[in-house]
């Protein structure tokens, strides 16, 4: 499911948020932490609520003075928020607010695990907002990738689209 995630993360905090200066590979990287959890063998800290929370506050209190820093690396912890709702981690109380339930991570198993099902479904779908963002974003345009790739930034008339 790298696609779901990967994807899907950063086209939905582009069309929320429309802001000029996320990092769009720092979400997308964000979205795509909580999957090394595979190595792990089941659910562990990178599927909790905590987790989102500590990355935003060393983020914040390691930047302090560093605004250009801080901008960036703010698309970390706010693509790990997404890949909580992205996987339906908030549906499984004991995972999402762990330690609140308890310490253990016993019998907790990785919400994607539960999605076996819907891969193929959400991969698919991450095609398709691949193609809808390559279009609304103007991607076709060789200077607008090279601005992606370089800066984490969409083109600047983008970040205009739906405001009136």
């Amino acid at each position: 499911m790298l696609l779901w995630f990967a994807v899907a993360a950063p086209f939905l905090v582009a069309e929320v948020f429309r802001s000029p200066m996320v990092d769009y590979r720092m979400v997308a990287l964000g979205a795509l932490l909580p999957l090394l959890e595979v190595f792990t063998g089941g659910a562990f800290v990178l599927h909790t609520l905590a987790a989102p929370v500590i990355v935003l506050t060393v983020v914040m209190g390691a930047t302090t003075g560093r605004r250009l820093l801080r901008r960036r690396l703010l698309g970390i912890p706010i693509g790990m928020f997404f890949h909580l709702v992205l996987d339906g981690t908030w549906a499984s109380t004991k995972l999402f607010w762990w330690p609140v339930f308890g310490l253990s991570f016993d019998e907790l198993e990785l919400p994607e695990a539960t999605l076996v099902g819907w891969r193929l479904v959400l991969e698919l779908l991450a095609v398709s907002l691949a193609v809808v963002a390559w279009r609304r974003y103007g991607l076709d345009d060789p200077e607008a990738r090279r601005r992606l790739v370089r800066t984490g930034h969409l083109p600047p008339a983008v970040r205009a689209i739906g405001r009136r």
